[in-house]
């Protein structure tokens, strides 16, 4: 098993055409619409804008024109660095013309799922080991008690599902927020994967971070990636989706007028997680988008569908963090709450607790603290509500209280006036409103 600081293991670079093991029409009909599309003519360009070694390159370029595609142009070019020049003869425009209409897709050479599959056991989430110091460190802006950490991090560390559950606004969010800063190291994500002739890209900006290297040597122009350059170094990715979350978003996406697919928000998210946030608020019952989880989720794969019908499987291999404001035999049968593997309840805080939150965020908003304003707040103010404390609320309070002090332009303070101000708006009195 690899610790979690121990580097993931890069993507070997293919060394030849039969490494690839993607079918050499494919890889010849790419080439060509690359060349085609982005007007590059020699190879250290086509190599680049296709993410192959220029060897390999030059093997497709040769092919190409042995089947007269492609036909050389010389070194006459000032800007080719004395690297021959080439150019698509009129068959071969026409081929990659009959290309495009079939597919637009262009550039980066997809990896083949098979291979792909490989370097996900390279860097499983399963893989890695999350210690307390770790996790503390992540979580270090949370004040949270030592008992939660007890549960969270044996669940990390299994980078098995995990549903979190309590009542709102006690930080079930930020605390998944804190599992992805744990994690803390990297993986390789590919541009674009195939499977039975088909792209689907994987690599979304959106989701996935770039992990930027500055080249080993700064005078080198062109040095060799020490990986595949088809896929990417990101940092280990997360996916957060909320009440917009639907079952069409985890199939395939199907573009008609590219005739390519996008992958999926759970293939998108290998390697790292995938959080579920307010599950309950979704269209579909809670109940059904747990039910599309169970194989995945039991078996570490999925099962997903071209257009025409076939369905093939991918690997799974995402830590999935579920988090809600019901209970979970409200919303789940048994059969659904034993495919998650870890159930945690995420309470509000203790008094000690909250007055810790509180401080630290007055310090932050540079609020001074008022004992006399303190007593108020929990002397008058908690009672009412059987002295429920919730994480959100010193946020609320400092930031109604600093709102008020900037409209009657004074210095910020807080005062029982101020604090019966801002508890005024943290709440909403129970009415009936004649319409």
């Amino acid at each position: 098993m690899n610790m979690q600081n121990s580097p993931v293991t890069a993507p070997p670079t293919p060394k030849g055409l039969e490494q690839m093991q993607l079918p050499i029409v494919m890889m010849r009909d790419i080439l060509l619409k690359t060349i085609f599309r982005k007007n590059v003519n020699v190879v250290s360009e086509v190599a680049e804008a296709i993410c192959l070694p220029i060897p390999i390159t030059q093997e497709l370029i040769d092919m190409a024109r042995e089947q007269k595609l492609l036909e050389a142009t010389g070194t006459l070019n000032a800007n080719s660095g004395n690297e021959m020049g080439y150019q698509l003869t009129d068959a071969g425009k026409a081929r990659a013309q009959d290309s495009l209409a079939q597919s637009e897709y262009f550039g980066p050479m997809p990896v083949p799922l098979d291979v792909y599959r490989e370097q996900i056991e390279r860097q499983s989430i399963r893989n890695i080991m999350v210690t307390r110091k770790q996790l503390v460190s992540a979580m270090g802006h949370l004040v949270l008690p030592d008992s939660l950490l007890d549960h969270l991090g044996p669940a990390v560390s299994a980078g098995r599902s995990i549903l979190m559950y309590g009542p709102p606004g006690n930080g079930k969010s930020s605390i998944s927020n804190g599992i992805r800063d744990a994690l803390g190291d990297h993986v390789y994500v590919p541009r674009a994967i195939e499977y039975a002739g088909q792209v689907i890209t994987v690599y979304d900006p959106i989701v996935h971070t770039l992990i930027e290297e500055a080249p080993e040597d700064p005078n080198a122009i062109r040095r060799p990636k020490r990986f595949d350059s088809r896929y990417v170094k990101c940092e280990r990715p997360t996916v957060i989706t909320g009440g917009e979350l639907t079952l069409d978003m985890l199939d395939l996406v199907y573009n008609p007028t590219a005739r390519t697919y996008q992958a999926p928000l759970q293939l998108k998210s290998a390697g790292g997680i995938f959080i579920v946030d307010d599950l309950g608020r979704q269209a579909e019952p809670p109940q059904t988008l747990v039910n599309r989880w169970i194989v995945p989720l039991e078996e570490n794969k999925d099962i997903l569908a071209l257009q025409s019908g076939e369905k093939f499987e991918v690997p799974f291999d995402t830590l999935v963090i579920f988090s809600t404001n019901f209970h979970p035999n409200e919303i789940f049968d048994q059969a659904a709450l034993r495919r998650i593997f870890f159930k945690i309840k995420i309470d509000g805080p203790n008094q000690e607790n909250f007055l810790k939150i509180f401080a630290m965020v007055a310090r932050k908003r540079g609020m001074p603290l008022e004992e006399s304003a303190l007593v108020h707040l929990l002397k008058a103010k908690y009672p009412t509500i059987d002295n429920t404390y919730a994480n959100y609320q010193p946020i609320f309070l400092i930031d109604q209280m600093i709102a008020i002090c900037e409209f009657e332009g004074i210095p910020y303070q807080m005062s029982p006036e101020l604090i019966d101000r801002a508890w005024a708006n943290m709440f909403v009195k129970d009415e009936h409103i004649v319409k």
